[in-house]
């Protein structure tokens, strides 16, 4: 088989029932959700600019100052790579990938902008895109790093260097600015990159066979498919996934073009950049976290698009694969710093748990994806799993300080930063906060998915009719949700509305009628097809229920201990609440659990509680061992919503209480 011909690429294909998120300016959101995305505008947004510029950022793009250089210090080699001069991990700088921190930064400040009118900072970000215009070359091709670092290198080196990764964050934030502000100049520079890309790659004779080490402009190319209506990003985007894997190895190829040993690889293995194999013939999650998040939202969106079942399959494999051996109860996942990713089944290590916030917030967008080839509980359970816990525990309530990585035990030398040399966390989780609006619903030829709950209002187009519904609820706090249906003229269409796994107990009534609900659900949502006429009323009652989470007994780290849950939120124990010492915290099967609206604590929550006990270390005295168990002491314990942990006092943190 050439390289020409990738393995097993499907038809083009209608597909069967599409759903597509809707714009992020046709969703409203308040309530819990609406204070992140007020944080994120009045402070994040701009904190990320200050900060690309106070790291040297803006010298980088801008053609009328002299270039800064390397600023950032090439990757220094461990003592036995030392000895291989064409080691990889030498010609790889985080500064390489500058351009999508920028890319991030303005989809972020985008989203924000249609959130709340900032004429500084969209001043900023437009003199920002001026100098991109500038720096793009007559032929379209666009690279601060290539253009002003390292010019002549440009396309030599895919796997390492990141190239189509940058220019992927640069479409995604090209897209939302010209959704939030009406602005199309970075659209069409961006158009014109990937033009210039499509030049380049392809499986017609004399283009390159190539696809990035960092996935990426996958699904970038497939929203700018979307926002302008031209089906060859969309193909092009297709050909990434399809290309990727084949033999002869591109990377290895790549490697001999520029005079190096293709072995000579950092890394070791390709399954580190999920190229191993064609990616249909993939049935395990290995390598790099957010590349692989990123991979699979990219097929989920070419699976969508084409109706290909053939993708469908190998996703439904690496769902499962996921889903029972590799993920953290928060939705976070890639233990390993090494890798900055997955290492063996069922290896879920609490205190050294690596759970890159960018990998939390790349499940959240491949379940999302996942939701386009139709309304299913499985895929939306995680999204709001990873949306409540492992990813917004990345940023402060105040939206000024960061996690990079999202431990779920600490002894109290955990805390947030203000930046990073790698600060890819801080406008991915500000990205996907200020559009969490897209993120609600799905729309369809004649359907409405309704995948969160939370305060909101949609507007959208169906049949032809402009509808507008609104949602009125106190969640995730509280499970009753009023929905109330406003079409501008009477209109058939289906809504399907979400039943949660965590919830034990639901009712659903329509204008007062209980609707049967074991008839109306398919995969965790409920059908309504009917007429809707301005005023219809939905009421859904969901039971916020409380939970002790067991771990497979596989998981060696978490064998004898539970977590508590109630609703999405996954919660913790912080030593500012329970004093120190939380490993010698038990808690017993039989403890009752209570939750309490706490209004003033942590912008408020709910908090649980319940009677436990704790190993005493006063009458211990100096052996380190001996035959006679520890004094135990009866305590109140608290537990907080881990997304909210490290807000307070510092201290010591736990997920995984231990029983007793």
């Amino acid at each position: 088989m050439t390289a020409t011909q990738p393995a097993a690429a499907a038809p083009a294909a209608k597909p069967r029932l599409a759903f597509r998120p809707l714009p992020v300016p046709q969703v409203d959101v308040r309530g819990f959700w609406g204070d992140r995305v007020d944080a994120v505008a009045t402070r994040t947004a701009g904190i990320l600019y200050d900060r690309c510029v106070e790291a040297r950022m803006l010298e980088q793009i801008d053609p009328d100052r002299p270039s800064p250089g390397v600023v950032i210090p090439f990757h220094s080699p461990s003592p036995d790579e030392a000895a291989s001069p064409t080691f990889t991990g030498s010609t790889v700088t985080t500064q390489m990938f500058w351009d999508s921190d920028w890319g991030k930064t303005i989809e972020t400040a985008a989203y924000s902008l249609y959130r709340r009118r900032n004429p500084e900072l969209e001043q900023k970000i437009d003199a920002v895109i001026d100098m991109y215009e500038k720096l793009q070359q007559e032929d379209g091709y666009l690279s601060s790093w290539y253009q002003r670092i390292q010019p002549g290198l440009r396309w030599t080196n895919l796997r390492d260097c990141h190239e189509l990764y940058c220019a992927g964050h640069l479409i995604e934030g090209a897209v939302a600015y010209f959704q939030a502000t009406g602005k199309r100049k970075l659209l069409d520079v961006l158009c014109r990159y990937v033009d210039h890309i499509a030049s380049v790659f392809g499986p017609e004779p004399g283009k390159k066979k190539g696809y990035c080490g960092h996935e990426e402009i996958e699904l970038a190319l497939v929203k700018l498919a979307r926002v302008t209506g031209n089906r060859k990003y969309m193909d092009l985007a297709k050909y990434f996934i399809d290309q990727r894997g084949q033999q002869p190895h591109y990377f290895d190829e790549e490697a001999r073009a520029r005079g190096a040993d293709p072995k000579a690889y950092h890394f070791k293995t390709y399954e580190y950049n999920q190229s191993h194999k064609p990616v249909r013939e993939q049935d395990k999650v290995v390598g790099h976290a957010v590349r692989a998040m990123y991979l699979y939202s990219g097929m989920a969106d070419i699976a969508t698009e084409y109706g290909d079942d053939t993708l469908r399959v190998a996703l439904d494999r690496l769902w499962d694969d996921l889903m029972t051996k590799s993920l953290y109860v928060t939705g976070g996942l890639g233990p390993s710093a090494h890798n900055e990713g997955f290492t063996s089944d069922y290896d879920l290590p609490n205190e050294t748990a690596y759970a890159e916030t960018c990998a939390s917030v790349g499940l959240v967008f491949w379940a999302s994806r996942m939701l386009g080839m139709g309304p299913n509980a499985r895929y939306a359970d995680m999204m709001e799993r990873a949306l409540y816990n492992g990813s917004i525990s990345g940023l402060s309530l105040d939206g000024s300080l960061f996690f990079y990585e999202n431990p779920l035990e600490s002894r109290g030398g955990h805390h947030r930063w203000k930046w990073h040399r790698c600060p890819c966390c801080p406008p991915n989780i500000g990205r996907m906060v200020a559009s969490i609006g897209g993120y609600f619903y799905g729309l369809a030829d004649d359907a409405l998915a309704v995948h969160l709950y939370g305060d909101s209002t949609a507007r959208f187009e169906i049949a032809g009719r402009q509808v507008t519904l609104v949602q009125t609820s106190n969640y995730p706090w509280d499970g009753a949700v009023a929905i109330e249906v406003g079409p501008e003229a009477p209109v058939e269409f289906t809504l399907y509305l979400r039943f949660p796994a965590w919830c034990r107990k639901a009712a659903l009534r329509v204008n007062g009628k209980l609707v049967d609900l074991e008839a109306a659900t398919v995969d965790g949502y409920a059908a309504i097809r009917r007429e809707w006429r301005q005023g219809d009323k939905v009421e859904l009652d969901l039971e916020m229920s409380m939970a002790r989470l067991f771990a497979n007994p596989q998981v060696r780290q978490d064998i004898g201990r539970i977590a508590l849950a109630r609703g999405p939120l996954i919660y913790c124990v912080e030593e500012t609440d329970n004093g120190g010492g939380l490993h010698r915290i038990a808690l017993s099967r039989e403890a009752r659990l209570e939750a309490r609206k706490e209004p003033n604590l942590l912008g408020g929550v709910v908090t649980l509680s319940a009677i436990g006990s704790r190993a005493e270390t006063e009458n211990w005295g100096a052996d380190l061992y001996r035959p006679e168990p520890p004094a135990t002491e009866e305590m109140t314990l608290k537990a907080v919503p881990y997304f909210a942990w490290d807000n307070r006092d510092p201290g010591e943190m736990l997920v995984w209480l231990r029983e007793g």
